[in-house]
């Protein structure tokens, strides 16, 4: 199979045999960015964003995907607005016990709803930002903006997409989950985002440390497929 992404209408995709967009699928696991920020009046808004990663570790960056508009009105998403108005926000690890809270979280509730307080999520304060960390997540990473980034807008809506980036000023881990001097990814079994309504848990890890060079051993084949 081979798709332009210039074309990506169901008419296009169902003439290629596909019933949904693959890239999302494709591009997986995803980690979870769950942010929580503050607006302007003090209200939390906590919501769930699969576009989020790490894009750097000195000094430690993080990024999430605002795409989009709000549900309510058509204007910015809260989680947009809020670090625009603030310059603050934070991630909390999605775990499996957390899964469905989350998913919750991911509700258009109008603007001004304090999503933890209507699913039930107990919150800690933070140290050096204002939003609150979800308590019952073993991670949190507190972070202050560097910048948004506008990418190209929806070419079928037009609507925004824009990436916030945020350096990450503290880290909080259970100590629970800090293992021989190392945070227990499968310990404390994060979830991912992957396409269509599907998620991964991870349940397992392996090492595989990086060769140096001249290579040892000759490298494997690998067939294509």
């Amino acid at each position: 199979m081979f798709c332009e992404t210039k074309d990506l209408s169901r008419e296009a995709l169902k003439a290629l045999g596909l019933a949904f967009n693959p890239f999302k699928a494709v591009v997986v696991p995803r980690p979870i960015g769950w942010v929580t920020t503050l607006d302007r009046n003090g209200v939390v808004n906590l919501a769930p964003y699969s576009f989020f990663n790490a894009v750097s570790s000195d000094p430690p960056m993080v990024f999430y995907g605002a795409n989009g508009t709000h549900a309510a009105d058509d204007g910015e998403k809260d989680s947009l607005r809020n670090v625009r108005e603030t310059g603050e926000f934070v991630c909390n690890l999605v775990t499996w016990e957390l899964r469905h809270q989350m998913n919750d979280t991911a509700t258009p509730a109008p603007h001004g709803v304090d999503e933890m307080k209507e699913v039930g999520i107990a919150q800690l304060p933070s140290r050096l930002v204002k939003p609150p960390r979800v308590a019952a997540s073993p991670a949190h990473l507190e972070c202050k903006l560097h910048q948004f980034v506008e990418l190209p807008a929806d070419p079928r809506s037009g609507k925004r997409n824009v990436m916030v980036i945020g350096h990450v000023v503290a880290i909080h881990i259970d100590d629970t989950f800090i293992v021989d001097g190392r945070f227990d990814t499968a310990r404390a079994r994060p979830v991912a985002r992957l396409g269509y309504m599907d998620y991964a848990v991870v349940t397992q890890s392996f090492e595989i440390k990086r060769p140096s060079w001249p290579l040892a051993r000759k490298p494997e084949s690998v067939e294509t497929s």
